[in-house]
């Protein structure tokens, strides 16, 4: 890649200056003028600029403040300070970016409003999540742990043009620490509450100086869960190992090949789904108390990421660079889940996910230092993966549950001529499971103790794109950009119903064709074999944006751009579908600069955004399996302004503050004029504001130490789980505060301190509804307690 040449000019003041800059000043000032009051006087002692961030947003080294994207960058050394080694941590900290992760295996991405969490291996991602240029979108292979990095780029807005076909609102980039030309290395060593174990650390080696160099990076952590389970074990826990090799090598003066092996082995204990409706023996519903998940220690994950990475940048001449990025990965999985979140062996799953992808990209980029710098090039995709549900049930437990919904009675009652059917309580005054109770015609008798089924789905796709990006320098104060990508695209799509294990009362109820014996499955129709769709489809999106350099230290930006999520193949036992591509109109405006003689970094964007055939999920409307099946709902509109700051008032002490305002919601009406289903609802998992606010302090003392002081605070507004904003499946506001405070020794060798998260002890959701909400039982996931612990951490 050629290197970036830096053009600075001497601009005169704009008109326009004063007022853009007094809106951000008037967010900033008042923050700043309280921490500077807190600092005091330092005599001698003045601050320093903030060093500004290089990103690779546009496939090159750029400052922040030069791209025209709403772009949020953080290095590896401000993950460190705030111990953030997860994407829902780092979440809180990116203005339009939420993260929910019941378990590793899965998590949820939504940016600016749109989510993407389906495990369902022929639903395609909506947001791009890259580690080191290669996608790792797929929900189930996404959550890695972010450790040993370089930094981290979240882009929102459209992102054909930059990371592809899934990048249809934005974009996170995940850039780790490579081999390089130097021997040293660190360890981490740390423990905590819910008896946490944490070891984190890396050694670099220069096998030959200028040519080959070598670098592993390890990660463990490991922590009981925080709830505790009545039938053994503990829910909502931690364990996982990741290892990272890297080898570099540089030929000549600016070619380069890395190669980049990562593992990750996640086994945590099983996730708390708590039932809302279902007491435990001590009579509690409440998801904060203890839980009740009659599996105990059979909950739980156990979860193999692997990928390999080839990354390589040759020099053809003075303005043109050969840039390729090789990737190989996998992922398999296996969790076991209690759907009902009760003592009942009603709802009994587990989830085995499978996926492997190949992908390949070769890029031209050219830049001549002056007036044009862009980049053109091919890239192919190859992913291949299932998704297979076993279920397994107690008949007696699964029919006193059903029997709660008057749907089901009468369903039932109807099968029987008219003989009415009971309610039934599922669970009996002192807690136990209901298993000995009185059905019309004796049928009790006809019910099983251990009846089990499973379905599955099957993705495959295959994507060649075409791609070119550049930005010409109109003069010293104007940049244009532009970019297209165009994709060909084959998906195959397949279901599969696997017959149950003999006869069952319940056959065929989930699915609406209720024929009691004359055949085996409860939630699913068997078939003969895989059902199996294939289909073509093409696509072009883009961008457009404009630059204007105000001053030398304030810019504004304007961006259309287009975003897509791909066809999705609908097929069930029922039949198959094609839902059209989602597609995503957007407008923004962005303000990016600095002020206080660079002691200041600010930005602003504001956005709308308009959806056509919205994708969602709806509950499968003939019953059974898939529970939740993808429809079009429609048209949804979103706009929002999201706004980041970042202060250093004296040297040493640092505060940094960001805001998201997200009003997305579903249109009234579709193009035709009619009611859509979910009108004026809100998009899930998106708060209509969230914030954060941050301080690092240090304190120097002695020659070449400090103590430091590193409180943070985020927060988010009400958030529905689900689409159709159903009551009592929601998470009310509530703010998350944490701390960082020790010691730096000997020039940062040694660091030795404390830390605690969520000290306020804030009892808050991070999912409901779910499986169990399709059986008259919502479940719902509680987020993690106050902890705190101990590290110390060398560096040699």
């Amino acid at each position: 890649m050629p290197s970036h040449k830096t053009r600075t000019h001497s601009l005169p003041p704009d008109p326009l200056v004063l007022a853009l800059r007094a809106a951000l000043l008037a967010l900033a000032l008042p923050c700043l003028a309280v921490a500077q009051e807190s600092a005091g006087p330092t005599a001698g002692d003045e601050p320093t600029l903030l060093e500004t961030m290089v990103v690779t947003a546009q496939k090159r080294e750029q400052q922040v403040e030069e791209v025209p994207i709403a772009i949020t960058a953080y290095s590896g050394e401000f993950l460190d300070k705030l111990g953030i080694t997860g994407l829902g941590q780092l979440a809180g900290y990116v203005p339009g970016l939420q993260v929910q992760e019941q378990s590793p295996n899965n998590p949820g991405f939504a940016i600016r409003g749109i989510t993407s969490d389906s495990g369902d291996s022929t639903v395609q991602p909506r947001v791009s999540v890259f580690q080191d240029g290669v996608s790792i979108s797929r929900s189930r292979g996404a959550s890695v742990e972010l450790f040993d990095m370089q930094r981290v780029e979240v882009l929102r807005g459209p992102q054909g043009t930059l990371f592809g076909r899934a990048a249809e609102v934005g974009a996170v980039h995940l850039i780790q620490n490579k081999a390089r030309d130097e021997n040293s290395g660190q360890l981490e060593v740390g423990m905590g509450a819910f008896d946490q174990r944490l070891l984190n650390g890396y050694f670099n080696a220069s096998i030959a100086p200028d040519a080959l160099f070598a670098r592993v990076a390890v990660f463990h952590e490991e922590r009981d869960g925080s709830i505790d389970n009545a039938a053994g074990g503990t829910l909502n826990g931690k364990d996982t190992t990741a290892v990272r090799a890297s080898l570099g090598m540089r030929m000549g003066e600016a070619g380069s090949l890395d190669f980049i092996l990562n593992y990750q082995h996640d086994t945590p204990p099983g996730t708390a789904f708590r039932s809302g409706t279902l007491p435990t023996r001590n009579g509690s519903t409440g998801p904060f108390d203890q839980a009740e998940l009659n599996r105990g220690d059979e909950l739980g994950l156990d979860r193999t990421v692997r990928g390999v990475t080839v990354l390589g940048s040759f020099p053809l001449n003075d303005t043109w660079a050969l840039n390729t990025v090789t990737g190989w990965r996998t992922f398999d999985s296996h969790e076991e889940f209690d759907g009902d979140g009760s003592q009942l062996y009603a709802l009994e799953f587990a989830e085995i996910a499978q996926g492997e992808q190949w992908s390949q990209e070769l890029r031209l980029n050219f830049d001549d230092g002056e007036r044009f710098a862009g980049f053109l090039g091919a890239s192919y995709f190859f992913e291949d993966g299932s998704q297979r549900v076993p279920f397994r049930t107690d008949e007696r437990s699964l029919v006193a549950l059903l029997s709660q919904n008057p749907d089901f009675r009468n369903q039932v009652s109807g099968i029987l001529g008219g003989v009415p059917f009971p309610i039934i309580p599922p669970v009996l005054a002192n807690g136990d499971a209901n298993l000995d109770y009185t059905l019309p015609l004796g049928l009790q008798g006809l019910l099983k103790k251990d009846h089990q089924e499973a379905f599955a789905n099957y993705g495959t796709t295959r994507a060649l794109d075409v791609f070119v990006d550049g930005t010409w320098h109109v003069n010293a104060k104007l940049d244009l950009s532009g970019g297209l990508r165009a994709s060909w695209e084959q998906q195959t799509a397949a279901y599969q119903g696997f017959a149950g294990n003999g006869p069952t009362l319940l056959n065929g109820l989930g699915t609406g064709s209720p024929a009691p014996l004359a055949g085996s499955n409860i939630l699913n129709l068997a078939t003969d074999g895989r059902l199996e769709r294939s289909e073509d489809f093409n696509s072009v999106v883009g961008r457009v944006a404009a630059r204007y350099a105000f001053g030398d230290t304030f810019s504004g930006y304007a961006t259309l751009a287009r975003g897509r999520r791909p066809n999705v193949i609908e097929i069930t036992p029922q039949g198959s579908s094609v839902l059209p591509a989602e597609v995503v109109d957007s407008y923004e405006l962005g303000i990016k600069g600095n002020a206080l003689g660079g002691r200041l970094v600010y930005d602003l964007a504001g956005y709308w955004y308009r959806y056509s055939n919205f994708q969602t999920l709806r509950p499968n409307p003939a019953g059974g399996t898939p529970f939740f099946i993808p429809t079009n709902g429609g048209n949804a509109t979103a706009n929002g302004i999201e706004a980041s700051v970042t202060g250093e008032l004296t040297r040493g002490l640092v505060v940094f503050a960001n805001y998201a305002w997200t009003h997305a919601r579903f249109d009234s009406t579709d193009d035709n004029g009619s009611p859509q289903v979910y009108a004026g609802n809100r998009f899930r998992l998106t708060p209509d504001h969230s914030a954060a606010v941050g301080l690092d302090w240090e304190l120097p003392f002695g020659g070449g130490n400090a103590f430091y002081l590193r409180p943070s605070y985020t927060w988010k507004s009400k958030v529905y789980f689900e689409d159709d904003n159903a009551a009592g499946l929601e998470q009310g506001a509530y703010g998350l505060l944490n701390l960082r405070l020790g010691v730096r020794l000997d020039n940062d060798r040694w660091d030795i301190g404390v830390w605690g998260s969520n000290l306020a002890d804030e009892e808050y959701l991070i999912d409901g509804g779910n499986t169990g909400r399709q059986f008259g039982t919502p479940t719902f996931v509680p987020g993690q307690p106050r902890a705190y612990g101990v590290t110390a951490r060398v560096r040699f």
